[in-house]
C-alpha cells in the first residue's frame, strides 16, 4: 500500500525514515509540505526520496494519509483523504473534535480516520471501562516550561511559563477547552475524552513544572468495573519539546 506523509516536521520525518527503511507492505510514495524545497532536503540521506505533493494530489496518489501537521490544516489533508475513500492515520484527537462534519464525512463515505494512540498509554482500558459506567476520569498533564511555550491558552490569558522556580498550574478545565487552549500539547486528553467519558467531563489540569526534563501525563479513572491509575514519562522531541519521542513511535507501530 501506498503512504503519503502530511507535514514532515518532528512527527513525519520519523514517520518516512521507517517506512524509507521498509514496513512490510507499506512503501512511502510522497509527502506534502509548505516549504517544498525544505522538505526535499528532509529526504536528502532517504534511500529512495518521493515527490512532494499538493493535498489533493496526495489523496489521489496515496491509499493511506499520514496526517502530521498543525491542527488549523488537519482539513485541509482529510477532506480530500476521505473523499478518495483513503486511510487517514493521525495523532490529531483536538483535530477531530474541530471538526465534526469531517468525521461525519468519514462514517459516512468509504474513507477512514484512524487515531494513533500518541504520547498516552491505557486507551484500550479506559474504552472498555466505557462499555459500562464511568464516575470520573481525570488528567493531570505536567511538561517543562519549554514545551508550553506558545500554547494560545497562555497567549490569549497573558500567563508566562517563564522564570519559574516552582510548578505552575496553567489551565483547569474540560479535555475539550483543554485541547483547544493547547493545541500542540494535549492532544491526549482529546484522546483520553473520546475513549472513555467524553471530552467535556473528562477533567484536566496542566501544569508547567521546571524540574521536569519530560512530558508527564497522569490520568485516574473511577468506573464501575475497575478503578485505576496510569502515568507516563516521554522523552521530548529534539525539533518539538511539546512533542514526545513515543508519538512518532505509535504511528509506525499503528501502520505497522
Amino acid at each position: 500500500m501506498k503512504v503519503g506523509i502530511a507535514g514532515f516536521g518532528s512527527i513525519g520525518k520519523v514517520v518516512g525514515e521507517a517506512l524509507d527503511q521498509g514496513i512490510e507492505g507499506l512503501e512511502l510514495a510522497a509527502i506534502s509540505v509548505r516549504d517544498v524545497e525544505r522538505g526535499l532536503n528532509r529526504m536528502s540521506q532517504f534511500r529512495k526520496p518521493v515527490p512532494v505533493l499538493a493535498p489533493q494530489e496526495l489523496a489521489d496518489t496515496c491509499e493511506i494519509i499520514v496526517e502530521c501537521v498543525p491542527k488549523e490544516a488537519f482539513n485541509t489533508f482529510a477532506i480530500p483523504a476521505l473523499r478518495a475513500g483513503r486511510l487517514f492515520v493521525t495523532v490529531s484527537a483536538a483535530g477531530i473534535l474541530a471538526n465534526p462534519n469531517t468525521i461525519k464525512m468519514a462514517k459516512d463515505g468509504t474513507g477512514r480516520i484512524i487515531l494513533a494512540t500518541g504520547a498516552l498509554l491505557g486507551l484500550d482500558a479506559v474504552r472498555a471501562a466505557a462499555e459500562g459506567k464511568i464516575e470520573e476520569v481525570v488528567m493531570i498533564t505536567r511538561k517543562p516550561p519549554n514545551a508550553l511555550t506558545g500554547a494560545p491558552h497562555l497567549i490569549d490569558n497573558n500567563i508566562s511559563v517563564k522564570k519559574l522556580n516552582e510548578p505552575k498550574k496553567v489551565f483547569e478545565g474540560s479535555a475539550r477547552d483543554g485541547a483547544a487552549g493547547f493545541p500542540a500539547n494535549v492532544n491526549v486528553a482529546a484522546a483520553l475524552g473520546l475513549a472513555g467519558i467524553g471530552p467535556d467531563r473528562t477533567k484536566l489540569e496542566i501544569w508547567a513544572d521546571p524540574r521536569l526534563t519530560r512530558n508527564t501525563h497522569s490520568i485516574r479513572v473511577v468506573s464501575d468495573s475497575a478503578t485505576f491509575e496510569m502515568s507516563i514519562e516521554n522523552v521530548q522531541s529534539e525539533e518539538k519539546p511539546g512533542t514526545g519521542k513515543i508519538t512518532a513511535l505509535s504511528v509506525i507501530a499503528c501502520l505497522r
